[in-house]
């Protein structure tokens, strides 16, 4: 550490009392998160803080992130640390491992980049700003070449261990929920699926589409005021509301093995359908929207930029590539539903723009003299047709 760096350090920690709060320690960023309370700080080891992991702390609303490692490290320009500090949450990147042996549950304060117990000084990390986020970003753009190239061996592995659930959907469960030849959204927890979700409504209320919540996205479907027919992912990290309100609950389970999500699931005596899929939940979500005849598939949360994949990891990112390249076009992104889609005016909208349009035709005639002469005409007409109906009945 430089003199320069120490000094700088050292004036930062005199600028201000810092947050408190209760530590929460792991190495998983999204292990650390489901275990957040408000106000907690969350205590990781995540080199190349990814934006999922950082979406999932903010989401649980962390006093500060302490990692271990370094967030950015410039193999490639990693999308987490932005995240973060767009957020307000503060980042105190590269503070050592020793930072991990803090207990369970105990209170820290953190201080710009210095981490205290009581007054006792633990660790010293860097302060992520956006300056220095920005900074580091662009540095790191230099290593997506060597990112991609590592792709192609990375997507003949993953196509070696998936082809059978790629070609031939082999694995994909059998639902009760009817998808085929229907509308299929798929909704993925990410920074624009809240828009998207909103930007859609007027497609999901006209065609009805199947609702498919990945993860965090059956939530999202929820705090829109649309209930999900299918639920899929680990679901370990999907509210109680969301796990028993009706839907069909699909556990996605990696080649690894079983997922924490089936012990709450059978916890709460709920049934479920285990999907063996290796990639992303997001992936095996649209290659069993594909596998089951969708018509169509609208990706909301959806990864679609070339940072995204990159900041999803190797695996991650052949995983998307390959599922994309098998769900060909039927895959939609919600902007494109958005920006494209054309409401067809229903029935019963017709049938009262006429008769606004009668009414004002109407009111027209009226203050006219030759509607008036009309009217007159009419009133007599309908007046000689009544007495002809009432000497019919006076007759009989």
């Amino acid at each position: 550490m430089t003199g320069g760096t120490t000094s700088r350090r050292a004036r930062r920690r005199q600028t201000g009392a810092g947050v408190l709060g209760p530590a929460r320690v792991a190495a998983d960023a999204v292990a650390v998160a489901a275990r957040l309370r408000p106000g907690d700080i969350a205590v990781i080891d995540h080199l190349d803080l990814d934006r999922s992991s950082a979406e999932a702390l903010v989401a649980a609303g962390p006093a500060a992130v302490l990692n271990a490692a370094r967030s950015i490290s410039g193999r490639y320009p990693n999308l987490g640390p932005q995240v973060l500090v767009d957020a307000g949450v503060p980042l105190v990147d590269d503070l050592g491992p020793d930072v991990l042996s803090v207990p369970d549950g105990h209170v820290l304060r953190v201080a710009d980049g210095a981490v205290y117990d009581g007054q006792t000084l633990l660790a010293e990390g860097d302060l992520q700003t956006r300056e220095s986020v920005a900074e580091a970003m662009a540095a790191a753009r230099g290593g997506l070449a060597t990112q991609l190239q590592a792709f192609a061996a990375n997507g003949m592995a993953y196509l070696r261990d998936e082809q059978a659930l790629l070609l031939e959907g082999e694995g994909v469960p059998q639902l009760r929920t009817r998808i085929e030849g229907r509308p299929v959204l798929v909704v993925v927890p990410g920074p624009k699926a809240v828009d998207d979700l909103a930007a859609v409504r007027p497609f999901v209320r006209e065609h009805r589409p199947v609702l498919l919540g990945v993860d965090g996205g059956a939530d999202l479907l929820l705090a829109a005021g649309l209930r999900p027919d299918i639920v899929l992912g680990a679901l370990d990290q999907v509210s109680e509301r969301a796990l028993t309100g009706g839907a069909e609950l699909v556990v996605r389970v990696p080649r690894t093995g079983e997922t924490p999500g089936v012990a709450r699931l059978r916890r709460l005596d709920l049934a479920f359908v285990s999907y063996p899929a290796g990639g992303s939940a997001a992936d095996a979500a649209l290659l069993l929207a594909e596998a089951r005849g969708a018509e169509l598939v609208v990706g909301v949360g959806t990864r679609v930029g070339l940072l995204d994949l990159v900041d999803s990891g190797r695996e991650a990112m052949a995983g998307t590539v390959l599922t994309r390249l098998r769900v060909g076009a039927t895959l939609v992104d919600a902007g494109a539903v958005a920006r494209l889609y054309r409401h067809r005016i229903s029935t019963w909208q017709v049938l009262l723009l006429v008769v606004a349009a009668l009414v004002a035709l109407g009111v027209a005639l009226a203050v006219t003299p030759a509607g008036q002469d009309l009217y007159a005409a009419l009133g007599a007409r309908l007046a000689d047709l009544a007495g002809w109906v009432r000497g019919l009945f006076e007759g009989s």
